[in-house]
């Protein structure tokens, strides 16, 4: 009879820390999912700013390292994404993908500085509408990232609560996932104001 309890417990036990393993992975999957969405949004941002200055280019024949600083900017986003597409939620990729989007929001606003001097160029059908595009997209990238922001939360409360930080080191779930954060985050968060 007393091996039965023994056995029981010993049961209950193992069920109970196999539940607190099972929360973690779904809670991780989570926020990779969601970081997943963030990168839909972002490579569509990325894919839509060639087209816009291509599209300036025929106006904006004097202003070369405006344009070479936006397209490179880009590129660097496009690589800082593809390293924290490999980690999402290490805290060094999403650290890197926040540098590379400030200064891609930096490159885009003098961008759009510098498109205020051509009023043919903010007059082009084309244009507004790359433009609207891109606010929208920039409207879809600040949702995904509020939401993964939100399961990495809910991932790293999850897993420094009692009794899971006693398993979760053992499990393979040995740090928090990283936020993703810019570096000025009023300025990003919003959509950028483009006016033709």
């Amino acid at each position: 009879m007393e091996m039965i309890i023994i056995l029981v417990v010993l049961a209950l036990l193992a069920f109970w820390v196999a539940r607190i393993y099972n929360q973690l992975v779904e809670l991780q999957n989570r926020h990779e999912n969601g970081f997943s969405q963030i990168e839909v949004q972002l490579k569509r941002r990325y894919d839509l700013i060639p087209n816009l200055v291509e599209t300036a280019k025929a106006y904006m024949n004097h202003e070369r390292e405006t344009l070479e600083a936006v397209i490179n900017a880009r590129n660097d986003a496009v690589a800082g994404l593809a390293a924290a597409a490999g980690k999402p939620g290490d805290a060094a990729a999403m650290s890197e993908l926040a540098g590379a989007e400030g200064i891609l929001g930096s490159a885009m606003s003098r961008f759009n500085v510098t498109m205020e001097a051509y009023p043919d160029l903010k007059a082009s059908a084309n244009m507004a509408q790359l433009s609207e595009e891109l606010t929208s997209t920039e409207n879809k990238v600040a949702f995904a990232r509020q939401a993964f922001n939100d399961q990495v939360t809910e991932f790293n409360t999850y897993r420094n609560s009692f009794p899971p930080v006693l398993f979760a080191s053992t499990f393979g779930f040995s740090s928090d996932a990283a936020l993703m954060e810019f570096e000025d985050s009023q300025e990003i968060q919003a959509a950028p104001k483009v006016s033709f």
